[in-house]
C-alpha cells in the first residue's frame, strides 16, 4: 500500500468519491504533520481543503479533536456559510469560517488554507517590520506576503472582505499580532509554503535574539530567491516529493507503518 493511501484505520464511505477520499487522506496527513512538528495550538486553528466538486464545499477539522485524532473519515464537510453539508457527530469551530470561507469563496486558484500561530510566527507578527528578508528562507518570501491589521478573534463575516483585500493575489497572509494563513492550489504546496514561513520565522526570531547587525540582502537577490522558490512550488513534482517524504518520516517515527 502506498503511503498516500494510508488512512489511519478509517474506511472510505460508500457515498464518498475516490477523488474526495484522496483529498481527505492528504488532509489528514497534513493535520498530523502539523501536530508531529509541534505547530499545533491544542484543538484550535484550522487546515481546510476544497472538495473536488463545483459546490464550494471544503473539509475542515472537527472541533474538540486533537490534530493527531483527525482521520479522513471524521473530517467535516462544510459550505461557505460554515454549516455542515453532511451529518457528523462533531461540530465545527466557528472561528475558522471567517478566514477559510472567505478565501475559498473568493480565490478559485487556492484549494488549501493552513492557519497557525506558532511562537516564532506570532512573535514576528507583533513586529512592525513583519517578516524580514535577509536569510535563506525569509528571502524566499519577498513580495509574497499580505498584512492584515488585528481586529480581534476572526469570528465575524464583516471582516472577510478586509482580509481578502489584505491578501490580494498573494498566497501568504500575516494576521498582525496573531498568526499566519498560507494558501496554495493543493495540500502539498500549501504545506511546503507553511514550512518555509515557519523556518523564516524561527531564523528571524533567533537572529534578533543574538543581537548585532544583520547583513542586508539586496532587493534583486531577494526577488531572485522568491522567483526561484515559486518555480519550485509550481513544479508538479517538488512539493509532492517533499510532502510524501515527511509523511513517511512521521509514520515511521510513530510506528504506524
Amino acid at each position: 500500500m502506498s503511503i498516500m493511501q494510508f488512512s489511519y484505520g478509517a474506511q472510505q464511505p460508500a457515498h464518498c468519491s475516490d477523488e474526495e477520499w484522496a483529498v481527505r487522506i492528504e488532509l489528514a496527513h497534513c493535520y498530523r504533520l502539523v501536530d508531529y512538528l509541534g505547530w499545533t495550538e491544542m484543538i484550535f486553528n484550522h487546515i481546510s481543503a476544497r472538495v473536488p466538486s463545483p459546490d464550494n464545499h471544503y473539509l475542515v477539522n472537527p472541533f474538540a479533536l486533537n490534530y493527531n485524532e483527525v482521520t479522513p473519515a471524521n473530517l467535516l464537510k462544510v459550505g461557505l456559510d460554515g454549516n455542515l453539508v453532511e451529518p457528523s457527530d462533531y461540530k465545527a469551530n466557528p472561528a475558522g469560517f471567517a478566514l477559510h470561507s472567505a478565501i475559498h469563496g473568493a480565490r478559485d486558484d487556492l484549494h488549501c488554507v493552513i492557519h497557525t500561530h506558532t511562537t516564532p510566527i506570532s512573535a514576528v507578527t507583533m513586529k512592525k517590520s513583519g517578516f524580514e528578508h535577509n536569510d535563506f528562507y525569509g528571502a524566499q518570501l519577498y513580495g509574497r506576503i499580505g498584512y492584515h491589521e488585528f481586529e480581534g478573534i476572526t469570528l465575524f463575516a464583516e471582516e472577510k472582505e478586509r482580509m481578502l483585500q489584505s491578501l490580494g493575489q498573494k498566497h501568504i497572509l500575516v494576521l498582525r499580532n496573531h498568526g499566519v494563513a498560507v494558501c496554495e492550489r493543493d495540500i502539498q504546496r500549501t504545506f511546503f509554503l507553511l514550512w518555509t514561513v515557519q523556518r523564516a520565522a524561527e531564523i528571524q526570531s533567533a537572529g534578533r535574539a543574538m543581537g548585532g547587525e544583520d547583513v542586508q540582502l539586496a532587493d534583486e537577490v531577494r526577488q531572485k530567491c522568491a522567483d526561484l522558490t515559486q518555480q519550485l512550488i509550481r513544479n508538479d513534482g517538488f512539493a509532492v516529493i517533499f510532502f510524501e517524504a515527511i509523511v513517511r518520516k512521521m509514520l515511521k517515527a510513530q510506528k504506524l507503518v
